[in-house]
């Protein structure tokens, strides 16, 4: 493993330094420890050391030639790979991708990023094989990192210097039971290397134009398959509709008002196995498997994407599921003007649901 990691740490110092000199880009390595955070008392068996890895990270530099650029302070956006052991015999190794954004404060001494991405695991829930690993039921993951940096650049010629905290969470939302996920909370410290010999010059001519919009009205549809909680139930696909009203108050913030219809195929399944269970909770059979709920939201836009956070709570309820309560969050992208691509994540309270992909208009 570690003569892989190397391999890999290597081709991408070549694929990087063979770059223009006029590309603006650097890329960081950061090696992390720390330890799971216990979440759900079922997966206190499945901790049993603390958790190592190393996060590899190419990142290009925005300088304000596009509006976006200033009003975020010049961020980065970029891509990273994390390798990361467990510590576990059940849990194994994880392996992941992502895209990130690095977001600058405090005379860009303090650098927050933001990762998504899809993440591999060594050593799934197997009924046979790996019965303990009750936090992932399948091979692919969700995965989100989060990094806290206090970072100084061009300490000696190109080599910089970085250390703070980073968050690791990983679920498979349901896709698959069981799904108690793992969130690993770490200390990491790390190299940047910048691949110019001096950075271009930060553009300010951003002017203080009032933003005016009047509201707009988005209709969504959002798909996507999942399970009970039940090992070894089937997989079911899910569709959502959604409409809400949306208004820009700023160049980057809106605040959104809809309505939710659910149609969540696995419930079919999982008040058949109640009714049948003999779970003296009240359920007959009979109750309808259909949900709907009205929300509130916040959308933050960055550039063509903006990332949205919702609120709801169930009108329509004939089955108790979770809670009537539920939250989404997620990535939207934006093609022109109208149309928009979005993968969000619906949960209730720290309990996933589904991961939703979803395509949607804005009138």
């Amino acid at each position: 493993m570690q003569k892989r990691l190397v391999s890999l740490f290597c081709l991408l110092s070549v694929l990087l330094s063979a770059q223009n000199k006029t590309s603006d880009s650097f890329f960081d390595v950061n090696y992390f420890k720390g330890y799971i955070t216990l979440h759900n008392n079922d997966i206190l068996g499945l901790i049993s050391g603390h958790p190592e890895g190393v996060i590899l990270s190419w990142n290009k530099k925005t300088f304000g030639k596009e509006a976006w650029e200033q009003r975020y302070n010049y961020p980065d956006y970029g891509a990273s790979f994390i390798y990361q052991n467990l510590k576990s015999k059940d849990l194994g190794n994880n392996f992941g991708l992502y895209a990130h954004y690095n977001f600058y404060f405090f005379n860009r001494n303090l650098m927050l990023r933001i990762g998504q991405g899809i993440a591999h695991t060594s050593n799934p829930y197997d009924r046979t094989d790996n019965p303990k690993n009750i936090a992932f039921g399948s091979t692919l993951l969700s995965s989100t990192y989060l990094m806290l940096n206090y970072k100084k650049e061009r300490i000696f010629n190109r080599f910089g210097l970085q250390t703070g905290l980073s968050f690791v969470h990983y679920s498979n939302a349901n896709v698959k039971a069981p799904n108690t996920s793992i969130n690993t909370v770490a200390l990491n410290v790390g190299v940047t290397y910048n691949l110019d010999e001096d950075d271009t010059e930060y553009i300010s001519d951003l002017s203080d134009e009032k933003f005016t919009e009047p509201i707009k009205y988005n209709f969504a549809f959002r798909t996507g398959i999942n399970q009970s909680d039940i090992v070894g139930s089937a997989q079911y696909p899910f569709y959502i509709l959604s409409a809400y009203a949306d208004k820009r108050l700023t160049h980057t913030n809106a605040v959104q008002f809809g309505v939710d219809v659910f149609f969540s195929n696995f419930l079919k399944e999982l008040i058949r196995f109640e009714s049948t269970a003999q779970l003296n909770n009240g359920v007959t059979g009979d109750e309808d498997y259909k949900r709907v709920g009205v929300f509130v939201g916040h959308e933050l836009f960055v550039n063509n994407f903006s990332i949205e956070s919702q609120v709801g709570y169930y009108v329509y309820y004939p089955f108790d599921f979770e809670s009537r309560v539920y939250f989404r969050a997620g990535l939207k992208r934006y093609f022109g003007e109208k149309w928009f691509g979005a993968l969000t994540l619906k949960s209730h309270g720290a309990r996933a649901e589904a991961v939703e992909l979803g395509i949607g208009i804005r009138l």
